[in-house]
């Protein structure tokens, strides 16, 4: 294994400067500084992560708390994580995965054993009981989605507000009036997480403005749950012709379920959905949706926490921060104008 002493003897510098030309702590000329790490890179030196921890009292490491729940749409959440880990090597750091079963005992026993620097919470809740945790501990933290207290830490989302009223504003001037808004299951609603509870908000206000006539159901996404959620439906609005779904896994069950009943989309009914664009592809007909990127959530989590970090070692106190990624609507074959004559039924 390639040693600090063996670039030192590569670059003709001492064992000290090649410390510093890593560490950054102290100036070096240039020159010296481009010969320790051309050696670096010659040599394929690693510095050891115990021995930069205990020298910088830092691990290079943060922790990502990921969502393991049957009513989250995984694919979504992986992109996030890898997201997430792909922009924090390019800051030097490796990402700790934590499953978010663990709540505020997860983020204690992160702050106690010194593993990570910081960490990025994910799948966040309104009241979210890991924040005064990370509050009491004094652990820099990102936050992907928004509490109702997000004092002392980062947090980046979509504006689900936003992309809620994108969706009552593109059936409204489509010319639907009455709307069925298909949600997540009932256990996402009741422990209130931030991206159900703010699209609604959004679409209820929104609708509100424009004179929509509008139900909102809870689903839980199988084929079973959306057929009942569909019949309670138009029992009770027969006369609905626009569909908002924010559920991932209602969105085939829905389409097959219209279809069978004899509803065209989208010459009897509009389906707007909340959905990755790759997923909106996949259907027939392909699904005009609301979108943001996956991405660049990881992306600024990670920029958000880093920036902590780095004020916080300088002895600075971090601004909190909070940034919303907006939503984008794209027209796909799935919407269209209300139709003049009522639907079957």
């Amino acid at each position: 294994m390639v040693t600090i002493a063996d670039v030192a003897r590569h670059a003709g510098v001492s064992s000290s400067t090649v410390s510093y030309v890593l560490s950054g702590k102290r100036a070096i000329s240039e020159q010296t500084r481009l010969r320790v790490q051309s050696s670096v890179r010659e040599l394929g030196y690693h510095p050891h992560a115990g021995a930069r921890s205990l020298a910088a009292r830092r691990s290079h490491i943060i922790a990502l708390m990921v969502p393991l729940r049957t009513d989250v749409y995984v694919p979504v959440m992986m992109e996030i994580a890898i997201a997430v880990t792909t922009a924090a090597r390019r800051h030097g750091y490796d990402v700790l995965l934590i499953t978010n079963d663990e709540g505020p005992d997860g983020v204690r026993r992160i702050a106690a054993s010194g593993l990570a620097d910081g960490v990025v919470l994910m799948d966040v809740e309104l009241d979210d009981e890991r924040i005064p945790v990370l509050r009491a501990q004094g652990t820099q933290a990102a936050l992907i989605g928004l509490a109702d207290d997000g004092r002392e830490l980062s947090c980046v989302d979509h504006d689900f507000a936003a992309a809620g009223a994108l969706c009552a504003d593109h059936l409204a001037d489509l010319g639907h009036r009455e709307i069925a808004f298909i949600g997540y299951g009932s256990g996402v609603y009741h422990r209130h997480a931030g991206y159900a509870e703010r699209t609604i908000a959004g679409f209820r206000g929104r609708a509100e403005e424009r004179g929509l006539r509008f139900l909102h159901r809870t689903c839980e996404g199988t084929y079973e749950s959306t057929a009942g959620t569909l019949a309670r439906v138009l029992a009770d609005r027969p006369g609905t012709t626009g569909f908002v779904v924010q559920n991932e896994g209602a969105i085939g069950p829905l389409l097959s379920l219209l279809r069978t009943s004899g509803r065209t989309v989208p010459e009897d009914v509009s389906v707007v959905a909340l959905c990755q664009d790759q997923l909106a592809e996949q259907f027939a007909p392909r699904l005009t949706a609301v979108t943001g990127s996956a991405q660049d959530l990881g992306r600024v989590a990670v920029e958000q926490i880093v920036h902590r970090l780095a004020v916080a070692n300088d002895g600075g106190r971090p601004a909190d921060d909070r940034v919303l990624l907006t939503p984008a609507l794209t027209v796909r074959d799935s919407t269209g104008p209300a139709p003049n004559r009522p639907s079957p039924h």
